[in-house]
């Protein structure tokens, strides 16, 4: 078989989602592997008409070249992306009909038709068609949120960050600015994230912070500290740590000359304002003052 045609098969079985292990791996290789794998994420949001095999493949045969003419290909791979993850956001954003936002300092739990569970962290939101649930199990999270799936066909959550796809376990994902963090707890969960797919087994947990992956360590904990009222963080730069304590506590933190990428490890309480301050600037040696709805860090 050919370079070509072998390329050809591969990408027909692909389409077709029948790839075994060793093909799999020769897929993995093809140079245009990646665009392939943008293009499947976005369209996997959501329900297209059906479709058979082999019509698409034909449809695509002509613009299926071979390695000289990469360019054209990597072009029309890239604007179908573009137009895929276009329709798919405004599909699910047109079609949301139901809202659920927590102000700071408040958590609160939902239960979802299929009676999975969400507990809400505070200045988070959460988005989800009532109507369409049984065919598409899709909420869109910003903030914080942690899940009990119920047992059933695929569950996505759609972040800004990336996207958590999931069967029945329990899971946490947390997606602030320039942060998005996935633990999973019970079961498999499979992250999507600049294209890149990983799975996470119960106590791994993938970080994202400021562009680069930091963590992807295990835990041994059956739930995240928030809903036993407290913050925990591990080697994390302040500036997230500062983010997550105005989330609780309904105040505004200003920093002074403080270097906000030194990294914390450790946890505040949301309960004790003052004991919360103390557990978080004692162990960097910083000192704080209260001026009424306003807190200012400053150095010893």
């Amino acid at each position: 078989m050919t370079e070509q045609l072998k390329r050809e098969e591969l990408i027909k079985k692909w389409l077709d989602n029948n790839l075994n292990t060793e093909e799999e791996k020769a897929f993995e290789q093809l140079d245009d592997y990646n665009e392939l794998i943008i293009m499947d994420t976005a369209l996997k949001d959501f329900k297209a008409p059906e479709f058979s095999i082999d019509k698409t493949y034909l449809t695509l045969k002509p613009n299926l070249k071979p390695k000289k003419s990469k360019p054209l290909l990597k072009p029309l791979l890239q604007i179908a992306a573009l137009l895929a993850i276009g329709f798919s956001i405004y599909y699910y954003t047109s079609n949301l009909n139901t809202e659920i936002e927590t102000p700071i300092a408040r958590q609160i739990s939902i239960e979802l038709p299929d009676l999975s569970i969400v507990n809400l962290n505070a200045n988070s939101s959460l988005s989800f068609n009532d109507s369409n649930w049984s065919d598409n199990r899709v909420v869109n999270l910003q903030g914080e949120a942690f899940f009990k799936v119920a047992k059933g066909q695929i569950f996505d959550v759609i972040t800004r960050d990336g996207m958590v796809s999931v069967l029945g376990t329990q899971f946490n994902v947390k997606q602030r600015e320039a942060y998005f963090e996935v633990t999973c707890y019970e079961g498999l969960v499979n992250v999507t994230y600049n294209s890149k797919q990983l799975k996470l087994k119960p106590g791994s947990t993938f970080r994202l912070i400021d562009g680069k992956v930091l963590v992807n360590k295990q835990e041994n904990i059956i739930q995240p500290h928030w809903l036993g009222g407290e913050s925990s963080f591990n080697s994390i730069p302040l500036k997230h740590v500062i983010a997550e304590f105005e989330n609780q506590y309904d105040i505004k933190i200003d920093i002074a000359d403080i270097d906000t990428s030194r990294l914390f490890t450790g946890s505040f309480t949301h309960n004790n304002l003052d004991l919360a301050l103390k557990s978080v600037t004692i162990p960097l040696n910083l000192n704080y003052s209260k001026l009424g709805k306003s807190i200012l860090l400053k150095r010893e």
